[in-house]
C-alpha cells in the first residue's frame, strides 16, 4: 500500500513539474506574441497613419489602437494567467489575488485612454459614437470588464464573502474572463478592418488591391487572434490548473479557498 501510494506521489510530482515545463515555453511564446502585437500596432500607426498626437486630430486616434491592443487583449490576457503560474498553487493566494487585480486595473486604465482617445476624436470632428458593429462589441466588452473587475475585487479580494458565495461565483467569474477577451479579440480583428476599408477607401491602392499597409494590418490581427487563442488554450487546459488539495507536498500546503 505504502508503495503504491509513493508510486502515485512521485507520478504526480512529475506530472506537475511537466506541466510547469510546457507552461513556461507556452508563457514565452504568449509574452513574444503579445509584445509583437503591441509593437506592430505602434508601427502601423507611426509608419502610415501619421503617428501619435493629444490634440482632437486623426493623430490623437491612433492612440487607441494601440492602448485597446495592450489593455484589452495583452494586459488582460496576462493578467487572465496569473493563477496558472505553478508558483501560486502553494502558499497564501493573497498576494496572486492583489497581482490579478492590479494587472487587471491597469488593463482597465490603458482601455479607458484608448477610449477617451477615440471619443474625443469624434467629437473634435463631429463624427457619430458608437454607430458601428466593432463599437458596439468593443463597448460592451469594456462593461462587462468593468463589471466582473469590481465583482471579483468585492468577492474575491475582500474578505467579507463566504466560501459558499465564492464558490458559486466562480465558474461565472471565470467564464466571462475569457468571454470578454474572446468579445475583445472580435472588436480588435473588426476595427483593424474598419480603419483599412476607411484608410484605403480613396487611394490609388485601395483595400481590395491588398496594398503593404493592408499586409501589414492583417498580419497584426492575425498575432492577435494567435494570443487570444493561445490565452483560451493555457485558460482550459486542465493540466494548468490549480491542483486539487493533496497532489503538492505537506511541506508545501495549499490553501484551496474556493477561488
Amino acid at each position: 500500500m505504502g508503495k503504491n501510494f509513493s508510486d502515485f506521489f512521485l507520478s504526480s510530482e512529475c506530472m506537475i513539474r511537466m506541466a510547469s515545463g510546457w507552461f513556461y515555453l507556452s508563457c514565452l511564446l504568449l509574452g513574444s506574441l503579445g509584445s509583437m502585437c503591441i509593437l506592430f500596432t505602434i508601427y502601423w500607426m507611426q509608419y502610415w497613419r501619421g503617428g501619435f498626437a493629444w490634440n482632437g486630430s486623426i493623430y490623437m486616434f491612433n492612440w487607441h489602437p494601440v492602448l485597446m491592443v495592450a489593455g484589452m487583449v495583452v494586459f488582460y490576457g496576462g493578467a487572465s494567467l496569473v493563477y496558472r503560474l505553478p508558483q501560486s498553487w502553494v502558499g497564501p493566494k493573497l498576494p496572486w489575488k492583489l497581482l490579478h487585480a492590479a494587472l487587471h486595473l491597469m488593463a482597465f486604465i490603458l482601455t479607458v485612454v484608448g477610449l477617451v482617445a477615440v471619443f474625443t476624436f469624434h467629437n473634435h470632428g463631429k463624427i457619430a459614437n458608437l454607430y458601428s458593429l466593432h463599437s458596439w462589441l468593443g463597448i460592451t466588452a469594456v462593461f462587462l470588464f468593468a463589471c466582473q473587475w469590481c465583482l471579483g475585487f468585492a468577492v474575491f479580494l475582500l474578505p467579507w464573502a463566504s466560501m459558499w458565495l465564492r464558490s458559486l461565483l466562480k465558474p461565472i467569474h471565470v467564464f466571462f474572463g475569457a468571454a470578454i477577451l474572446s468579445l475583445s479579440i472580435a472588436s480588435v480583428i473588426s476595427g483593424i478592418n474598419e480603419k483599412l476599408f476607411f484608410s484605403l477607401k480613396n487611394t490609388t491602392r485601395p483595400y481590395n488591391s491588398l496594398p503593404s499597409e493592408a499586409v501589414f494590418a492583417n498580419s497584426t490581427g492575425m498575432l492577435v487572434v494567435a494570443f487570444g487563442l493561445l490565452v483560451l488554450y493555457i485558460l482550459l487546459a486542465s493540466s494548468w490548473k490549480r491542483p486539487a488539495p493533496g497532489i503538492l507536498t505537506d511541506r508545501q500546503p495549499l490553501l484551496h479557498d474556493g477561488e
